[in-house]
């Protein structure tokens, strides 16, 4: 999200929730060297070799087998920790612009982007007791939050209903991962009340089902509360998170904070307060980072297609960590959208098709908002703006939280559309065609006034969009490996593009405007 919406889009989550913050407190062709080792695994894409589709509207030997798309994203993975400004994210620019040159691309650049650069070296978290013990606990900084240098402090639980008593302590604040059906949001923002052809679940899996996304109540807001109150300092508690994990990137605004904060785990934030409960307690606090404005990029290539009007299709190449699905898997089906399309006769190219790798995702979506202020004047002639994030695999809880294990199930499927008819027809076509289950067509204001999104801004310029995005609880987190790739749906994902691409052959960006519904 970029920073413009950061307010908003909390209080739209929840009020569209239909939950009470209070309530919560309680509760983004080069192919790989093993490819023809693997195609033979690519569940069938490798039969239908020189063949149409049955409706002749994707040519199926030119999209990219399974093993070429996960290739490229086990690639990404294996440079390490891609945050914007790192070696690794470095690297994925160039990589990236190296294969569209080699996919036949043209005028391929690297647009500079400031950035804010956020590297923590030494981090600490040591208590002591109200038995006078030391003990060290496993932590992570808060990003972008402020250094301490042995900062010691008395802790004080926060409370809602008493904020004040955190004023020059360290606050231990709880986060619960907010958790809601899984088919919420199919009706919310503009979308009609009946979600008769906005939920694509032939097998019926998301009645019932719960989903757990990446983020608490406050959202990036996390250390406001305490900030507000005059803590000297954060203590954020991942409350019942799956996995019981510390490794959490949130808040990526690229905002600096004026007081240091770390994140602990759930058990041992109830340790925490067990501990408060017996009497006093110290924490000592130490956080070296660096935080600096740097030059990233975003990375661009074209096709010409059979007319000047543009589709872009876009994610970004940053991520919080090594960081499989974000957004390695987002990097990988753009290079698969282009191999596609380059490999297409100009006229078979319903518009020009510019391919777009936003840089600075995880730095308050610095690409995303420096793409738009650089090509304003292009936006009126886009027809459309496909955004690819986020090809996930479900884990579920089990035992008591800490244990994790694949459901065999993708995370729940959002794609917001914007609410032309003709449009949304043509996603949820693309998506019963390609048997892309456990799907939902969103209206593109079904969280607040635009998509949550590396492609938010976009529809706010009134630019029409399809931005797909899944939000596994893991999103932000070190266990964001290629085990949690929804490797099977990786070559259907990457045809139900290709038709909702199609699907624009013939239609203008003034009558794709003119027929969205407010």
């Amino acid at each position: 999200m970029g920073r413009m919406s950061r307010r908003w889009t909390r209080r739209a989550f929840l009020t569209r929730s239909g939950i009470t913050a209070g309530a919560l407190t309680l509760g983004a062709v080069a192919c790989s060297s093993s490819d023809d080792d693997d195609d033979a695994a690519d569940g069938g894409a490798d039969e239908t070799q020189d063949e149409m589709s049955a409706d002749g509207v994707v040519n199926l030997s030119d999209v990219p087998s399974q093993a070429t798309i996960f290739g490229w994203i086990s690639e990404v993975v294996e440079q390490g920790i891609r945050r914007p400004g790192y070696p690794a994210d470095e690297w994925a620019e160039d990589w990236i612009a190296d294969r569209f040159r080699a996919i036949g691309l043209a005028d391929v650049r690297l647009e500079p982007i400031a950035v804010t650069r956020w590297e923590p070296t030494d981090w600490s978290l040591e208590v002591v007791g109200a038995d006078g013990r030391t003990t060290t606990l496993d932590c992570f900084p808060v990003p972008f939050s402020a250094p301490a240098d042995g900062l010691d402090v008395e802790l004080a639980a926060f409370d809602q209903a008493r904020p004040d008593a955190v004023s020059g302590q360290a606050s231990l604040f709880d986060v619960p991962l907010l958790r809601i059906p899984a088919d919420l949001f199919a009706t919310a923002g503009s979308a009609p009340a009946d979600p008769i052809g906005r939920i694509i679940d032939p097998d019926g899996s998301l009645a019932g089902a719960e989903h757990i996304v990446p983020f608490g109540a406050q959202f990036q807001e996390v250390m406001e509360p305490s900030m507000e109150a005059g803590a000297a300092a954060f203590i954020g508690t991942l409350t019942d998170y799956p996995g019981d994990s510390f490794n959490y990137f949130v808040p990526y605004d690229g905002i600096a904070r004026p007081i240091p904060g770390v994140w602990v785990n759930g058990t041992d934030g109830a340790w925490l307060r067990d501990q408060l409960a017996r009497g006093p307690v110290r924490v000592r606090l130490t956080v070296a980072s660096e935080q600096e404005q740097v030059e990233s990029h975003n990375v661009v290539g074209e096709l010409e297609g059979f007319d000047d009007e543009t589709v872009i299709i876009g994610s970004h190449h940053d991520g919080p960590w090594a960081s499989a699905v974000e957004d390695g898997s987002g990097i990988s089906l753009v290079l698969a959208q282009a191999t596609y399309w380059a490999a297409q006769p100009v006229e078979r190219r319903p518009h020009r098709l510019v391919f777009l790798l936003q840089g600075g995702h995880m730095s308050g979506g610095a690409g995303l908002l420096g793409y738009i202020e650089a090509h304003r004047a292009e936006l009126a002639d886009v027809v459309l703006e496909v955004h690819l994030e986020h090809a996930a695999l479900e884990l579920a809880e089990t035992g008591d939280g800490a244990e994790l294990e694949p459901t065999g199930q993708p995370v729940p499927r959002w794609f917001f559309t914007s609410r032309n008819p003709s449009l949304e027809a043509a996603v949820a076509e693309a998506l019963e065609t390609e048997e892309l289950g456990r799907s939902m067509i969103l209206a593109p204001d079904a969280f607040g006034e635009q998509p949550p999104t590396d492609g938010a801004f976009y529809h706010s310029e009134g630019v029409p969009v399809m931005n797909f995005l899944t939000a596994p609880f893991y999103l932000f987190d070190a266990m964001d490996t290629l085990d949690k790739i929804d490797r099977e749906n990786l070559v259907s994902l990457t045809r139900a593009t290709i038709r909702i691409v199609e699907s624009t052959r013939g239609v203008g960006a003034a009558e794709m405007r003119a027929g969205v519904v407010t």
